[in-house]
């Protein structure tokens, strides 16, 4: 148990340079548009015009035309159909997760119907090994007894109507009941039992069915920041960062990888050490959305492509979720757009010492009202009454 907020920490790999822009492994056949990433042709080329043809020629031209347009229009359906198959298809699953879990210890399913609302939960983890361990290109198990924690431990809800997401961070030092374990940090759980106990502690402490989980490593969300060419981030205070030697002066940085992960796993040198760490990394997702929705990659199909491949290459899943479900899941969250995504921290009580170890504290009370709004998916009404917990994401964090 280390004495620090947290436990040990994974060693960063020295900063990459950005990456070059790179094409997809099957990009889609047809042309990609003028974009920044590939700029529209220039020079005298493109003022040159085809050559008059005679008739018969245009009408097959015409003919072949209106037959690949057939063609297209009949395919629709199916190649969107491959296409999704595709993507669902690279998502690494995670074997038996919820099999482990006794049912009867588990809360009920929310609302009970079709189109109710979901609770996925989410780990980062710190697992200290030089090869992938989530994703498609995974080489070593995402869990090794002892071997690891959940470093970032995050819990979204997701309403009925899907027209809003609530994300809610669990600071990592949480001293709290682990099912079979007794008291320990909260991000002990998953380096004691894996994916199953993870999941069966937070529903043990929320009374909240956890209906999927997934897990992203460090090298995963490396990728997918460089997939999307980068994040801006606003520091708005120069700290500095003793344990990776490395000073960030105030200003707006535009982060690749490495340099991203640094950023979103700072805690030393922070003022508030785990807490500012929770709200960079809110803050960063919040970002990558903005980014996402608002800079053209929905519109783009090679930088989409490079997007959904990251995605589904890094992050590994339940086995319970199947490619039908993660298309479903897709189209139904199409309408959610950053400002109905709400970002909060469980409510808390302070901190302290258990032995050498510093913890935080949960405030049970706070905590508990909270749990129940997501039971009845009503956290509006929670957040109108008592306001969002711990952290205000109105401004750039530390």
């Amino acid at each position: 148990m280390s004495d620090q907020p947290g436990g040990a920490e994974s060693e960063p790999a020295e900063p990459a340079d950005p990456p070059a822009e790179e094409e997809p492994a099957d990009p889609p056949a047809a042309e990609e548009p003028a974009t920044e990433d590939a700029p529209a042709a220039t020079g005298p080329a493109a003022d040159l015009a085809p050559p008059v043809q005679k008739t018969s020629r245009r009408r097959r031209v015409l003919i072949i035309v209106l037959v690949g347009l057939l063609a297209l229009s009949a395919c629709t359906v199916g190649g969107a159909w491959w296409l999704s198959e595709r993507y669902a298809g690279q998502v690494q699953r995670i074997p038996r997760v919820f099999d482990q879990i006794p049912e009867q210890e588990r809360p009920d399913k929310q609302l009970g119907e079709a189109g109710r609302a979901m609770n996925f939960l989410l780990a980062g983890t710190d697992r200290r090994s030089d090869l992938a361990t989530t994703g498609e290109d995974a080489a070593a198990p995402a869990w090794v007894p002892g071997a690891q924690r959940s470093d970032t431990i995050i819990m979204v809800h997701l309403t009925a109507d899907r027209k809003k997401a609530y994300v809610i961070s669990f600071p990592r030092d949480c001293w709290i009941d682990i099912p079979g374990h007794g008291l320990d940090k909260i991000n002990a759980a998953f380096s004691l039992g894996g994916p199953p106990l993870y999941v069966r502690t937070l529903e043990h402490l929320t009374g909240i069915r956890i209906d999927h989980l997934a897990i992203i490593d460090w090298d995963g969300f490396i990728g997918l920041t460089n997939a999307l060419g980068g994040v801006d981030v606003t520091i708005p205070e120069t700290s500095y960062d003793f344990h990776n030697d490395r000073t960030w002066e105030a200003g707006t940085y535009h982060l690749y990888g490495q340099d991203a992960l640094d950023y979103v796993r700072q805690r030393y040198g922070l003022p508030r050490g785990d807490f500012d760490r929770i709200q960079r990394q809110q803050y960063f997702l919040r970002e990558i959305m903005r980014m996402t929705l608002n800079s053209g990659t929905l519109s783009n199909p090679l930088r989409l492509a490079r997007v959904l491949d990251a995605v589904t290459k890094t992050v590994s899943v339940d086995d319970t979720m199947s490619n039908a479900d993660l298309r479903s899941l897709a189209l139904s969250l199409r309408g959610i757009r950053p400002d109905n995504v709400i970002f909060m921290t469980v409510p808390t009580a302070g901190t302290g010492y258990e032995g050498s170890a510093s913890v935080v504290y949960v405030d049970e009370e706070r905590a508990q009202r909270l749990f129940d709004a997501i039971k009845k998916d009503d956290v509006d009404s929670y957040l109108a009454k008592y306001g969002r917990p711990e952290e205000q994401l109105g401004t750039a964090p530390a």
